[in-house]
């Protein structure tokens, strides 16, 4: 059983930066990609950036050059830097273990105001 536990969320303007943080209760980043995802108000759930063991990342065409997914092995922590950030990137956002069943965390939420 692996837990997530993501942080760094909040309220910032529009243009502004945040830095969640994921951090799982094992060292699985060899053996698990690793994703970010959101989930709009009144909207589904979406997949933001992924991060592949082998250190391959892949993101949605809404958040491409905005966006940095990253990891720190020794910490067993996963990142999401977030700049120029906009007000429809405001929803709950969720990080998310790729192996086996999947592993996600309670989620942390981002408001960009306008």
């Amino acid at each position: 059983q692996v837990q997530l536990m993501e942080s760094g969320g909040g309220l910032v303007q529009a243009g502004g930066s945040l830095r969640l943080s994921c951090t799982a209760s094992a060292n699985i980043f060899s053996i698990s990609a690793m994703g970010w995802h959101r989930q709009p108000p009144g909207k589904q759930r979406e997949l933001v950036a992924t991060l592949t063991p082998g250190g391959s990342t892949n993101y949605a065409d809404s958040v491409k050059g905005r966006f940095t997914i990253s990891r720190a092995n020794a910490r067993n922590t996963v990142y999401l830097q977030m700049n120029s950030l906009k007000p429809e990137d405001t929803g709950v956002y969720f990080c998310n273990a790729l192996i086996g069943a999947g592993y996600w965390g309670q989620g942390t939420q981002v408001t960009v105001s306008s």
